[in-house]
């Protein structure tokens, strides 16, 4: 599914909302957005953008019913649900990309002096940003030059000038692994950037996949098909045939041609940095881009949670979770959540039948140590098989009064960092710790307590006879 008909999808169920009066990007843009994200209202396009003759779409995936439709499954499906059926898809044998020859974003093709970022509607977030970022809702495709994988990541991007953007890799990422290799060989990293690809790959390209896998191949495996890519013949990389533009370019490793990026209004709903403290970043320099007629430009928002960047981010942690548990072969996992409230990747609530003394704590350490828990994630929470991990007033039941401080909680500390944690001091965020917090009844007591429980066939009567009690 391309951008536009997952668009035309949300048309005709009513999820979208065409703005038609004028609109400043500068700011204006994004408070519409944010405002519209709130309340959970649909997705937006906006039509008629100050100074430009190309839509935006925003607001794409800010309720689950929506989400879902980006990955083809049932729209009444919850997050824990459509993890569950991401762990399943993904279980099966991943789809790497069909190679074809041409693609809708091949149709225009602008080179030389003609390149220019800012002749797309890129808005200017919020008041204290370091400039206008055109990489949001994006994957920034790179290849490895001596394994050959593809990896598309989402890492934010801020216009500097006609023709380059400063690229957040923060250190580990794979993207930034592959920039350091070709630093080691003294070459350019080519680059390209998708905007408006399929909402499925976006979702990919904003996990964490572990080291080796492409988010295409995994993209592939959720959809049930292969993604289409074409070779390009400027940087040789694989890009989406169907997205809406694609930039390419390169990126210098060397870190002298770095230069200042920031700051922005993260997803954690504070500023990555003041003003002047960000730390110098790669560059990427365009050269051309390709886009389809009457391209859709496409922003995923930030800010105070609950955007649609939480919650894509929450099903992409949640999933990545529980599949990491489900290869390490650890029994018993029920549910995984991921607050959105969190901001989709900091705090994971694991639902779980405990079979054996130790359980519960071997499941905790396992997502502290996983491919998708080491970064980022802060708080590990582990319930009970009868708490649904998205049910917060149950959730808060069981931490009150499931858990004694001194047995239920454990901290790690000189963990991987979240860069971004405005919980840490700026200067010490490559480092951090994980709070563990085991809120099940301990699986050793020979007493446990008891819950109590409504009589079922009573609560089948009094359900029977609902309306009778002048109820709605």
């Amino acid at each position: 599914m391309d951008l536009r008909e997952f668009i035309a999808k949300c048309d005709e169920k009513g999820e979208l909302k065409r703005i038609k009066k004028e609109v400043d990007w500068d700011l204006e843009l994004v408070t519409i957005s944010k405002l519209n994200e709130f309340k959970k209202g649909p997705a937006l396009l906006f039509e008629n953008i100050k100074g430009y003759k190309t839509p935006l779409l925003t607001a794409a995936m800010c309720t689950e019913s929506r989400l879902a439709l980006a990955l083809g499954m049932p729209e009444h499906y919850s997050l824990c649900e459509m993890a569950k059926e991401w762990v399943k898809l993904t279980a099966k044998a991943k789809i790497p990309p069909k190679v074809v020859s041409d693609g809708p974003v091949m149709e225009n093709v602008i080179e030389g002096d003609k390149v220019d970022l800012f002749s797309l509607p890129v808005p200017k977030f919020f008041p204290l940003d370091g400039g206008r970022y055109i990489g949001t809702a994006h994957g920034l495709i790179s290849q490895h030059p001596d394994e050959g994988w593809t990896n598309v990541g989402t890492y934010r991007m801020q216009i500097l000038d006609k023709t380059h953007a400063g690229v957040q890799l923060l250190r580990g990422k794979h993207a930034e692994l592959m920039l350091r290799r070709h630093r080691e060989l003294g070459t350019p990293m080519p680059t390209a950037v998708a905007i408006g690809e399929d909402p499925a790959l976006f979702l990919f390209a904003s996990t964490t996949a572990p080291w080796g896998i492409s988010e295409y191949d995994l993209t592939g495996g959720v959809l049930g098909a292969p993604m289409e890519v074409v070779k390009s013949d400027f940087t040789g990389l694989l890009i989406p045939a169907g997205a809406e533009i694609v930039l390419e370019g390169e990126m210098n490793p060397d870190p002298a041609s770095f230069r200042p990026e920031g700051p922005f209004g993260e997803y954690t709903g504070y500023y990555s940095a003041a003003a002047g403290e960000e730390f110098p970043k790669p560059v990427f320099e365009c050269k051309r881009i390709l886009h389809r007629t009457n391209p859709i430009f496409w922003i995923t928002m930030t800010g105070l949670p609950v955007a649609d960047s939480h919650l894509s981010g929450a099903l992409q942690v949640a999933a990545s979770i529980w599949s990491d548990l489900g290869d390490m072969r650890i029994p018993g996992v029920q549910s995984v959540y991921v607050l959105p409230e969190s901001g989709g990747r900091v705090t994971a609530i694991i639902s779980m039948k405990q079979m054996y003394p130790g359980h519960s704590t071997q499941v905790l350490t396992a997502v502290a140590g996983s491919t998708s828990g080491h970064y980022r994630l802060k708080i590990l929470i582990v319930v009970d098989e009868d708490i649904p991990p998205d049910d917060m007033s149950k959730v808060w039941w069981a931490i009150s009064l499931r858990t004694d401080p001194e047995r239920s909680v454990q901290i790690v500390r000189r963990t991987r960092g979240g860069p971004l944690d405005p919980g840490v001091y700026i200067e010490n965020r490559d480092m951090g710790s994980k709070l563990l917090l085991d809120a099940t009844i301990p699986f050793e007591w020979k007493k446990k307590p008891i819950v109590t429980h409504l009589d079922k066939d009573m609560v089948a009567k009094v359900e029977a006879q609902w309306k009778e009690y002048g109820l709605e």
